[in-house]
């Protein structure tokens, strides 16, 4: 069930790219031989104004293809035959219509689920954002320089920016009033660490926050889950969690956590780790989304856009520079093992909850798409662009077959890429 599910988000997804691309090539009078909804071999068919309109056997994306798009053909309505502006819209178009998908998908999440705004949580005097004046409900607006919207991005930030010695300046909002300050991170001793913050004043133990790379984290533990015991010992509310802790430090011994998701309960068997290294904030902050109004949803559906397209631009930046392997990428294998643990996680959550989330992941696949798609890689839209801009500063086409040929030698280097990213698919399913 769930491969049907990724293979129809994948699908949509790519028919969308497609269709931007046969909507635009339809506006400027170019001829498109076929637009096709999936792939493989056609199973019905029809031809309407020049067009064959096809449904293929295989339920994943579609085609648009345009008379003169590879080739010189005498027609006037062929690709070759309009003006470079016009050929760099439909050409563009694709991207275009993967980003207006993850728009309004970001719309349906914001209406639907709410708004993660980036409030500080469970400040503790020794801390350094206690230091630099930072209070629990103070609302972060700017974080090291970068506007800061959501809660995610500081995530975000905090995965491709760990924190060292360097101060970092903080703007956030109290009441209503702005305010500017300076974080000194300060240089923690060695000690033992599960990755999460909660709050001694809840009625069930919740778990606010759950750090990636620590073991809550890798034991499959998400923000919103509650604790019910620890090594036998019932905890029905934070302040018993915090008493816990207080009567039993963390060492190297493992412990036996039951924690409950919606309706069910389980239990893991995790060991702290030990944090030898490294400069902390004693940051925690809201993850948890609130319901908002219509407008505020618009206006945040906008910005989750600019989140999604951030995370993938950065996401490549790191890949580029070495810090993450091509291990790393995941293909459409991968989606699918993404799908399985989005509705394993969610399940217990409900029909609707399960929905919001593969909704969630389609809006970043969408706007992930349309960013890749507009690299300056040949055989990729982006590629065909920087195509069309030397032939607007040219005034003069670059010739029909070395275009073809670097575009050719692009699609093989993609072919290859897609098979490693698939193998390791397979590896990190089955490894």
């Amino acid at each position: 069930m769930n491969i049907i599910i990724a293979i129809l988000i994948l699908g949509i997804i790519i028919f969308i790219h497609e269709l931007g691309h046969f909507l635009l090539a339809k506006k400027n009078n170019i001829t498109v031989t076929e637009f096709s909804l999936g792939m493989g071999p056609r199973i019905a068919s029809f031809v309407k104004n020049g067009t064959r309109y096809s449904i293929k056997l295989l339920p994943i994306g579609g085609s648009c293809m345009m008379l003169g798009e590879d080739e010189e053909v005498e027609d006037e309505g062929a690709f070759h035959k309009k003006g470079v502006w016009a050929r760099f819209s439909v050409i563009f178009a694709g991207a275009f219509f993967n980003f207006i998908l993850a728009l309004v998908l970001a719309f349906v999440i914001t209406s639907l689920a709410g708004v993660d705004y980036p409030e500080v949580l469970n400040v503790r005097e020794d801390t350094a954002v206690y230091e630099a004046g930072l209070r629990d409900g103070d609302i972060i607006k700017k974080f090291d320089g970068k506007r800061i919207n959501f809660g995610k991005e500081l995530d975000l930030y905090f995965f491709f920016n760990p924190v060292n010695g360097d101060p970092i300046e903080v703007t956030y909002e109290r009441e209503g009033k702005t305010y500017n300050t300076t974080v000194f991170p300060k240089l923690m001793p060695p000690h033992y660490r599960l990755g999460i913050e909660y709050s001694s004043e809840t009625d069930e133990a919740i778990l606010l926050v759950v750090e990636p790379g620590l073991p809550l984290y890798e034991a499959g533990i998400v923000p919103g889950d509650i604790i019910t015991s620890i090594n036998q010992t019932p905890i029905k509310t934070g302040k018993d969690l915090a008493n816990y802790f207080e009567a039993n430090p963390l060492t190297d011994e493992p412990l036996e956590i039951t924690y409950k998701r919606g309706k069910s309960e389980k239990t893991v068997k995790i060991t702290p780790k030990l944090v030898t290294t490294g400069y902390q904030l004693g940051l925690y902050y809201n993850l948890y989304r609130e319901k908002v109004s219509p407008l505020t949803a618009l206006k945040y559906s906008f910005l989750e856009l600019k989140y999604n397209i951030n995370y993938t631009i950065s996401s490549l930046k790191y890949l580029i520079s070495g810090k993450a392997s091509i291990n790393e990428i995941s293909g459409p294998v991968g989606i699918v093992s993404i799908v399985d643990n989005i509705v394993e996680q969610t399940e217990d959550e409900g029909v609707g909850y399960v929905l919001l989330n593969l909704i969630n992941f389609a809006m970043y696949l969408s706007a992930n798409l349309g960013v890749i798609n507009l690299l300056p890689l040949p055989a990729l839209d982006g590629g065909r662009l920087v195509f069309l801009i030397i032939e607007a500063i040219r005034r003069k086409p670059v010739p029909k077959e070395k275009e073809a040929m670097v575009h050719f030698v692009g699609l093989a280097l993609l072919m290859i890429l897609m098979v490693i990213v698939v193998f390791n698919d397979f590896r990190k399913i089955f490894g």
